[in-house]
């Protein structure tokens, strides 16, 4: 802490701006499915842990309070009346304002994935609450291997201003598409937040770091069975070891370009082809 100070302070005489950090939790956790009340106490457990460990941004895998159960491999038979009614709950429903008041509580930013019951519909969605309660962050999946079927899916890529720079957010499958993290970047994301359940392993280590090296943002990927936290580099700061529960912890530095990064070369007069119908 003295350390810290000292920089500041150096920093400050000299006229130059000290980088700032920021420490961020993956909780890779196996929920239960559709127990959303046993998902949300192994929730609290973790987060209280990473927080205690001084995370200031947690966040949980894809689908987790209700245990991803929208997937037809996952869940063979099901209905969307048992969908609707038993897994899918509203931004403001009762165990997403105990996931909102735990953020508030732990003065966190708190991420989880879960089925998102939204008027009619249900979307396989991702929030991040702040420390102030407020919604920091919030994406629905746009991307499927048509194997979510009575998910909405979602079309917009939101970009969240932070006091710990700009923040987007992909779901699984979205992260397989590169034009969806290149929106991001191109919006000013400094760290891609990826919750997910799907496949994971040595090709999807690359491509996640790839994913960030050529947009310059960090990464954060959680899935029940891996971690990775990957700076602007491609470098992974963190990552699980094994396949239990864990807490993956890793210090990002903000902002995350790194100077003379790829986009600056970019021509998109010349791209006009990626717009076009197949």
């Amino acid at each position: 802490m003295l350390t810290r100070i000292i920089v500041l302070i150096l920093a400050a005489a000299l006229g130059v701006a000290a980088e700032q950090t920021l420490a961020v939790a993956a909780l890779s956790l196996t929920p239960e499915p559709w127990d959303k009340q046993a998902n949300y106490a192994k929730l609290e457990r973790f987060a209280r842990q990473a927080a205690a460990q001084g995370a200031q941004v947690i966040v949980a895998p894809e689908g987790y309070l209700e245990g991803y159960v929208g997937n037809q491999h996952r869940t063979p038979g099901l209905t969307r009346e048992r969908y609707a009614a038993e897994a899918a709950e509203a931004l403001d429903g009762p165990l997403m304002t105990r996931v909102r008041s735990l953020a508030v509580e732990l003065k966190v930013y708190l991420m989880t994935g879960f089925a998102e019951r939204r008027g009619t519909q249900v979307l396989n969605s991702a929030v991040m609450f702040a420390p102030d309660g407020s919604v920091a962050l919030h994406y629905s999946k746009s991307h499927t291997m048509n194997d979510e079927p009575f998910n909405t899916k979602g079309v917009e890529f939101p970009v969240a201003a932070t006091p710990h720079g700009q923040w987007g957010a992909l779901i699984c499958f979205d992260r397989q598409v590169p034009e969806t993290a290149r929106i991001l970047a191109l919006k000013g994301a400094d760290i891609l937040f990826v919750p997910a359940w799907g496949g994971y392993g040595e090709m999807n280590d690359l491509m996640m770091r790839v994913r960030a090296y050529e947009n310059g943002v960090h990464l954060v990927f959680v899935h029940p069975k891996r971690a990775l936290l990957i700076d602007a580099s491609g470098t992974v700061l963190a990552q699980n070891n094994g396949e239990d529960d864990q807490i993956v912890l890793a210090r990002f530095s903000i902002p995350s370009r790194r100077k003379g990064g790829l986009l600056q070369y970019r021509r998109p007069e010349l791209y006009g082809d990626l717009t076009q119908p197949r």
